[in-house]
């Protein structure tokens, strides 16, 4: 029988990577098309850090809102639901308050400033914990739980459905 209570591991900085890069594909798939509608193909040249209003609500204000709304449904990110990770309050282990989601967010700009160290950190740190982490209090764990198999009855691993492997001779 199964632990109702998940199993967790502290998520560590290749995994966190990994989701920092879907979450980045998953961003920009919906986001360029957005401003290239408002802004057209000089978008893709200009040397401005912002072509505008739009290009700031898009890329900054946005998804600084959707994330901690994620943080706060979820405990993750659609690039860390793929890796099942959550992010949960260190001490409790449960989600995280409001007030600490956005202390987090805020706290990327800690971690990415002096060369991204505050994200390099994550690699030597005892719990994993970036400095965005150790600000907010929050940790990214990885559900370990492993879920049961469950096959038809009849049926046989590696057989095609109903089929045992003894209806052509091989056992």
């Amino acid at each position: 029988m199964q632990s109702e209570h998940p199993e967790y591991e502290y998520a560590g900085f290749w995994v966190r990577t990994g989701a920092c890069l879907l979450d980045s594909l998953i961003f920009a798939l919906v986001s360029l098309p957005l401003l290239l509608a408002i802004y057209g193909t000089d978008y893709l040249n200009s040397e401005d850090l912002f072509a505008g209003p739009a290009d700031v609500m898009i890329n900054l204000v946005l998804p600084a809102i959707l994330t901690v709304v994620l943080w706060r449904w979820l405990q993750a990110t659609p690039g860390k639901l793929a890796l099942r990770l959550r992010v949960l309050d260190a001490r409790s282990g449960h989600a995280a308050g409001t007030g600490q989601y956005i202390v987090r967010w805020l706290g990327y700009v800690l971690s990415a400033l002096p060369a991204g160290l505050g994200f390099l950190w994550i690699a030597f740190d005892r719990r994993k914990q970036g400095w965005h982490d150790k600000l907010a209090g929050t940790v990214v764990v990885r559900d370990i739980r492993k879920e049961p198999v469950r096959f038809r009855a009849g049926s046989r691993p590696g057989y095609p459905e109903g089929k045992t492997g003894k209806e052509n001779g091989t056992e």
